[in-house]
């Protein structure tokens, strides 16, 4: 069984084969059901967005500690899956806000889970992309919202510097965002923010208005003229600052999006849907697309990012980077870091045309796949994965995982998770 959610419609470029061969299970719950602002949780159904959440909880003065970026992310994929933002160095990933969920099982049976009820199955479900039951609700925090980010920019040049000054930053919890975008490999503007209710109107900055600059536009303005610089950007604008031209994805979509013309006439028609692009886009677009593109988030430890970068750099050259840190704690699940501690990782995050010559997807990204199971870290698990199954239990532990499936009887109801993502086993 799967979800009868069509797979255009997901975020993920990834069109999954299991929907043909599999019985679909509508699950059409995509309401905010409670605000509890005593006990500082909302709860949630899976197919709500995040776009939902952040119009609802700012209007009242709340938000999410972690908000991840696109508006049509939604929570069920945020937690069967993955979600990360520039506040996870203080909050870690999307999981690690949400204190319970609600699962219909392979039996048809009602579980709640938390870390103290069933809590076996609720450090499993992150990450196992709906292979051990159905979501159905989910609880998580929440915490007061203030009107606007103070955000500081500062370009630094030298991947030394860069890395260190990144880490540096991630590592202060008075920065409540830390963001880095990399624009080649010693080039790089690092983002600080912490909120606050009041602004300079000077240097009030609405970037989510449609007439603006592309955000990372925008903020390669400072590298290129050299300047250190602070801004107040509206709440809500800052959690989608990246929507409007999907990261820098648009930019290859529409390579005039930027330009003020457009903007001004046009502006408030972007970003396309990704699942309209997804539904219009015929087999043989997919693959020249899947050949000549590259979406990819490797996320791993924070020590070894000098070599992380080079890899990424030798092996695709897509730039620019996306650098947004991450606290990982020690618990069970799929996803932990080695030792018993929590560890900060980091979310390179890489959309775009590689430069590379002779770039050949197979290769180079399961060259990039062996370099990130060697510095036990992790791939978010919404893009193309070309590990066989040996190799992705060796980057994923699956001893809770494999547990639950034999206790619960989900090997006849529900498929393995390496079968729904990976593309050794969908070809």
């Amino acid at each position: 069984m799967c979800t009868g959610r069509p797979g255009w419609l997901t975020i993920s470029l990834r069109v999954g084969k299991y929907k043909k061969t599999h019985k679909n299970i509508m699950i059409n719950l995509m309401d905010i059901l409670a605000v509890d602002t005593k006990k500082q949780i909302v709860r949630v159904e899976p197919l709500v967005t995040m776009g939902q959440v952040t119009a609802l909880l700012t209007s009242i003065g709340w938000t999410l500690p972690v908000l991840p970026e696109l508006d049509d992310l939604t929570v069920g994929g945020l937690i069967m899956g993955t979600g990360i933002e520039s506040s996870s160095h203080k909050y870690g990933l999307f999981q690690h806000i949400c204190t319970a969920y609600e699962l219909v099982l392979a039996d048809g049976s009602f579980v709640r889970c938390t870390p103290s009820e069933n809590s076996d199955l609720f450090y499993a479900v992150p990450w196992s992309c709906g292979t051990l039951g159905f979501l159905v609700a989910a609880e998580i925090r929440i915490i007061p919202a203030k009107k606007y980010i103070k955000l500081r920019f500062e370009p630094v040049r030298g991947l030394e510097a860069i890395c260190d000054k990144f880490t540096r930053e991630s590592q202060r919890l008075e920065n409540h965002f830390v963001e880095g975008l990399l624009y080649s490999l010693d080039e790089a503007v690092i983002m600080t923010g912490v909120m606050t209710d009041e602004a300079e109107s000077s240097k009030l900055n609405s970037i989510g208005n449609y007439y603006k600059p592309w955000f990372f536009k925008h903020v390669e303005n400072y590298l290129k003229t050299n300047r250190e610089g602070l801004e107040y950007i509206p709440l809500r604008h800052y959690y989608h600052r990246h929507t409007r031209s999907i990261f820098w994805e648009l930019q290859d979509i529409i390579p005039f999006g930027n330009n003020p013309i457009f903007r001004y006439l046009f502006g408030w028609m972007v970003p396309p849907k990704i699942s309209l692009l997804k539904l219009t886009q015929g087999e043989t677009l997919r693959k020249l697309y899947e050949q000549h593109h590259v979406v990819q988030d490797m996320l791993v430890p924070m020590k070894c990012l000098p070599q992380a970068l080079h890899t990424f750099h030798d092996d695709i050259h897509v730039y620019p980077i996306w650098l947004c840190p991450f606290i990982l704690p020690s618990q069970p699940g799929l996803v932990h870091p080695k030792g018993d501690e929590a560890e900060l990782y980091v979310d390179i995050g890489a959309y775009g045309e590689p430069r590379i010559k002779h770039f050949e997807a197979r290769s180079c990204m399961r060259q990039l796949e062996k370099f990130v199971r060697s510095v036990h870290g992790f791939q978010m698990l919404y893009a193309d994965c070309y590990m066989n199954r040996e190799e992705f239990w060796e980057m994923f532990d699956g001893s809770l995982y494999h547990e639950l499936r034999e206790r619960l009887g989900c090997q006849d109801a529900f498929p393995e998770v390496y079968d729904k993502v990976c593309k050794a086993a969908r070809h």
